[in-house]
């Protein structure tokens, strides 16, 4: 679409993209590179390698093969927005992000289950905001009948952007909604490349215990709760070493009074 607005102007230009331009034929149409080569760019800046092994390499080497100067930056943002990519072909499931809502003494819940709202308004908003972003949100049985929550982005002009929703449960779901019977069953969630999952702590407790978590959202309240309910139950966790090295701090903001901890998975842990 760019190249064909750009027109001649394209010619002789350099072209900045994430991933690799695609160098195999597909229903989508032509091949990127043969477009770029057909554009008469003088120069391509690759964010990200293709691991698509229809592509991996290929579309860089067709480039350089028309005299198309190539530069590949191995660019970590633009490995970053493409993680569902990289998880669909390299995994063969979405790439998923665990949130949490937590207080200081790690509770999601008073002891009697009340949860609203541990976190503030700007903390809420940043989550619609995510929410919006994935193609699918889940949260367990457990809580779609204790809460019947609605899962939908409520941030304004971005409510047609709500994920479907997915209930992790062996019951019946309600009517537009999902169910998923077991955690390894999201390499079967069709067109889902992002999930989301908001919980409670047995739902959490599945995909971690699975190695099924390539990203943690932790929204922590300044509050203390006490005898609450735990955010994350039992992992199978053998060893205090074998918590260890596990999660890489990527990102850490305040919003309000709350504060956001995001949490990336181990490149030897995973994509």
């Amino acid at each position: 679409v760019a190249l064909a607005e750009a027109g001649e102007q394209a010619h002789g230009g350099t072209l900045y993209v994430t991933l690799e331009p695609c160098a195999h034929v597909s229903e989508r149409g032509p091949a990127c590179s043969d477009l770029i080569v057909a554009a008469g760019v003088a120069r391509v800046v690759i964010g990200m390698a293709d691991p698509d092994p229809r592509t991996c390499g290929k579309g860089a080497e067709r480039l350089r093969e028309a005299r198309i100067a190539v530069t590949e930056t191995g660019s970590s943002a633009a490995a970053m927005r493409l993680e569902g990519h990289a998880c669909a072909l390299a995994l063969g499931r979405p790439h998923v992000t665990l949130k949490l809502a937590l207080s200081l003494d790690g509770c999601i819940a008073t002891a009697q289950g009340e949860s609203q709202w541990i976190t503030g308004a700007a903390a809420r908003a940043h989550c619609h905001r995510e929410r919006a972003r994935a193609d699918a949100i889940l949260v367990g049985g457990g809580t779609l009948r204790a809460d019947t929550p609605r899962l939908d982005v409520r941030l304004p002009g971005l409510e047609q952007r709500s994920p479907s929703r997915w209930a992790l449960t062996s019951g019946e779901v309600p009517g537009g909604w999902h169910r998923l019977s077991a955690v390894a069953d999201i390499s079967a969630m069709e067109a889902v490349r992002y999930l989301f999952v908001e919980g409670g702590a047995a739902t959490a407790a599945s995909f971690l215990r699975a190695g099924l978590v390539d990203r943690l959202l932790i929204y922590r309240a300044p509050i203390l709760i006490g005898g609450g309910l735990p955010g994350i139950g039992d992992i199978g966790l053998g060893a205090l070493a074998d918590a260890h090295g596990r999660w890489n701090l990527a990102e850490s903001r305040q919003l309000g009074s709350d504060r956001l901890e995001v949490y990336a998975r181990a490149r030897n842990e995973g994509i």
